[in-house]
């Protein structure tokens, strides 16, 4: 698939003295991926807490993701879009560059942009709130493609529910589209890597069950209540 902040200020005779650990990996942060703008995602005490009721479904592309999203929007939860998409339909829209396919750095960047913007307007008191890929997903494409150490800057920093989903891949459902034109190989090397990468964070994989859209949501809906 596959940027936004800004951090208070901290006074003190030292800053640098001062700078904690978690402070200066959001610093780190900063550094590896600029961004434009700012979000103001409040103080950085409250954005290291991991935030239960935030549940990532990632996995493979054409995995049937959107359509799971769906179903979990009909059923009355709160449901965030994935942010790749979004970014490559305004991309084409107004002409712009920030594509996979033309400008993959940008493209990361402005991900990492969407996910966190996309996290600071979530409803922290919803009972839960799924998102379509998001933060973890953009800062591991993005050191991929950089080597950048990104993914534990980001990934330590900005919490979700230690539970994971993931599609596996699906070759007999398997699309391309105007906004998704990489083939079943990059989409698999894709998955193995988020297969690595999160449990490297401390997060439990759990992979969907290749069955119909209803299953599924029960499915995840069962696992989150263990």
């Amino acid at each position: 698939m596959v940027a936004r902040h800004s951090l208070a200020r901290h006074g003190g005779r030292s800053k640098a003295l001062a700078t904690s650990r978690p402070e200066r990996r959001v610093r780190d942060i900063q550094l590896a991926v600029p961004i434009p703008g700012g979000v103001r995602c409040g103080h950085f005490k409250g954005n290291s807490n991991p935030m239960k009721n935030f549940v990532t479904i990632s996995g493979c592309s054409s995995g049937g993701k959107s359509t799971l999203l769906v179903e979990l929007r009909r059923r009355g939860f709160a449901t965030v879009e994935e942010p790749g998409r979004r970014i490559v339909a305004e991309e084409l829209k107004r002409g712009g560059t920030a594509l996979p396919w033309a400008d993959a750095v940008a493209f990361l960047r402005r991900a990492i942009e969407v996910s966190l913007a996309d996290r600071a307007a979530a409803d922290t008191s919803a009972r839960w709130v799924f998102f379509d890929r998001g933060l973890i997903d953009a800062a591991a494409a993005l050191e991929h493609l950089t080597g950048r150490r990104v993914v534990e800057s980001v990934g330590l920093v900005y919490r979700y529910n230690k539970r994971v989903f993931l599609a596996p891949p699906w070759p007999e459902i398997y699309t391309l589209d105007q906004e998704r034109r990489h083939g079943l190989a990059a989409a698999v090397a894709e998955y193995n890597r988020l297969i690595e990468v999160y449990p490297s964070l401390g997060y439990e994989i759990h992979v969907l069950p290749k069955v119909n859209v209803a299953e599924r949501a029960n499915w995840i809906l069962a696992s989150l209540e263990r």
